[in-house]
């Protein structure tokens, strides 16, 4: 393989040998079934691009509940086939491809009624083990267990006396969605893909009928535009499927329609627990998920048709998650303990129901007009599969023998020798003189990549401290996410590289200063640039926070989009 690294000077050589001679697949769209996509095609042996109009996972993929799940609750709803597909994902996932990013989470399910919900809740997770087994790739999860109303209480102090009878414990697994992306981004161009941010189209390119590529802007200042000509285009933009449809004048077969969920961090000693909680409510289902010294808790779902590169939290959406979450909590939760606030927005396929919730899971993949492929709806967990499905599609229409998708037995940059460095982790901290737990948090972030990290702060010890006012990331980080990782701006650093955006009260503003100054170097930015770069996140976090207290989504959404997107100048 080639080098993952993802630097300015990568990121200009891809858009102009995108440009240079026709791809086989141009892949628009960098969210996770956008870089599947684009590490299925070029491990295939297909000549592949990828172009993305702001960040890696700058939508969707950034803003989920950083589940990896077989969904539970589908097989309420008899979908055995969407939990089979889900739960062998998860497994790969966990063992194979990604057992640094990936990890095992447990949550608890309180029983409410006695006898008959134990014995149907009960069924219910232990077909969750059985088919996951049944797969052979569920033996590095522990079973599911029956405990007793004083038992689960010993486990989750935090729960009223009163909200249960009894309890279910069963493990699912979670990764940081965001970095999962830019990793499979990285990978994707270890293997040959040519990939570029903040890259956007504005067409597509025709000759009568078919379409044989994309006109594609450099949003970055002084960037021109490319005509980037490839064999097949896979349109993989999630919620905004329905626009990049339009440029080609074809909505296609089926309509993608946006359900905004919100989820809220708080800090980890507002929550007296061991393990995560998965409540239900009238609607759906309300997840209390670890994260780090944090605590998720989420999601809403709702429908939304405003602004999708924003969506807004409104005070509304906050109360809810607070009325249902505290139901069940001993010591209820505030305002004044929520330390972030984030929104996404589901691409489901509509026309099944009217109920966001109800909406299909799955996912479709069309050939509206020759040349150009869709991919649409499914979930985060099974993104490797949608991905397969969208390059079998494209596939068909080459005129030449394609092998066979690979991916399953490809694992992710960093995989490769993570178990070996996470067992010499004391080694490894006695000679870098970094402690042993931020030694641990750079494995579990970068895997074996983590010692091009060290490399840094070996070359450069005043990196080696962590951020003023983020204390869980040090300055290292920073400089490697503008330097190895395609971070353009100061707000893929804190909100996506990083999670300081959501993590810290004050939402990453007192450390904004000193992370745009590390990554100044890198990117060639002047003082005014860097001036510009925090003033801009600064508006952000406050337009955020003006959001957060309006009443409903309209307002919400005005409010948030008082901070437009940063433009570079020049």
């Amino acid at each position: 393989m080639r080098t993952a690294t993802l630097g300015p000077a990568e990121r200009a050589e891809a858009l102009a040998g995108m440009a240079e001679r026709e791809l086989d697949i141009l892949v628009v769209g960098a969210g996770v079934v956008g870089a599947g996509t684009a590490l299925d095609s070029v491990t295939r042996g297909l000549s592949t691009g990828l172009v993305e109009a702001r960040d890696w996972a700058s939508g969707t993929s950034s803003r989920s509940s950083k589940l990896i799940h077989g969904g539970l609750r589908y097989l309420e709803m008899l979908d055995f086939a969407l939990v089979r597909e889900a739960l062998k994902e998860r497994g790969l996932l966990l063992e194979r491809l990604a057992p640094h990013l990936v990890k095992p989470v447990p949550f608890l399910y309180p029983l409410q009624h006695k006898g008959w919900e134990r014995w149907y809740a009960g069924s219910g997770v232990a077909l969750y083990d059985v088919m996951s087994m049944a797969r052979g790739h569920g033996r590095g999860l522990p079973t599911h267990r029956h405990l007793s109303r004083g038992h689960a209480l010993r486990v989750a102090p935090c729960l009223k006396k009163d909200a249960l009878t009894g309890a279910l414990q069963y493990y699912d697994a979670q990764m940081d969605d965001a970095r999962y992306v830019a990793t499979l981004v990285r990978t994707a161009a270890a293997y040959g893909a040519k990939v570029a941010n903040r890259a956007r189209v504005t067409g597509f390119l025709r000759e009568g009928e078919r379409v044989v590529g994309a006109r594609v802007q450099d949003v970055e200042g002084g960037g021109g535009e490319y005509e980037i000509r490839a064999r097949q285009v896979v349109n993989a933009t999630g919620v905004w499927t329905d626009d990049t449809q339009a440029m080609v004048g074809e909505r296609g077969q089926f309509h993608v329609r946006a359900s905004k969920g919100i989820h809220l961090v708080v800090p980890k000693d507002r929550i007296n627990s061991s393990t995560g909680l998965i409540l239900r409510t009238e609607k759906s289902v309300l997840f209390v998920i670890p994260w780090g010294r944090h605590w998720i808790v989420g999601t809403t779902d709702t429908d939304w048709d405003l602004d999708k590169a924003h969506p807004a939290a409104s005070s509304a959406d906050i109360d809810y998650l607070l009325e249902h979450v505290n139901s069940v909590l001993a010591v209820p939760l505030t305002r004044d303990d929520v330390q972030g606030v984030y929104a996404g927005l589901r691409p489901l396929l509509a026309g099944e129901s009217d109920a966001t919730s109800k909406l299909s899971r799955e996912h479709t993949v069309a050939h509206p007009v020759p040349g150009l492929v869709v991919v649409a709806g499914g979930k985060y967990t099974t993104y490797r599969v949608m991905a397969k499905d969208a390059v079998d599609e494209a596939v068909h229409a080459l005129d030449q023998r394609v092998a066979e998708c690979v991916t399953e037995d490809v694992p992710l940059v960093g995989a490769e020798g993570y178990r070996a460095l996470w067992n010499a982790r004391a080694r490894t901290a006695a000679r870098t003189g970094l402690h042993v737990v931020r030694v641990e948090h750079l494995l579990n972030r970068y895997g074996s990549l983590s010692e091009e990290v060290l490399a840094l702060i070996a070359d450069d010890p005043g990196l080696a401290p962590p951020l003023q006012g983020a204390d869980d990331y040090l300055r290292a980080e920073v400089v490697y996410a503008a330097s190895h990782e395609g971070a353009r701006h100061l707000d893929d650093v804190l909100t996506r590289r990083t999670r300081i955006s959501i993590e810290t009260f004050d939402r990453g503003t007192r450390c904004a200063r000193e992370a745009a100054e590390l990554m100044a170097p890198v990117l060639g930015w002047d003082k005014e640039r860097t001036d510009r770069e925090v003033q801009h996140y600064e508006k952000r976090v406050e337009a955020e926070r003006e959001s957060q207290r309006q009443p409903d989504d309209l307002t919400a959404d005005a409010a948030r989009l008082g901070a437009p997107d940063i433009v570079p100048l020049g």
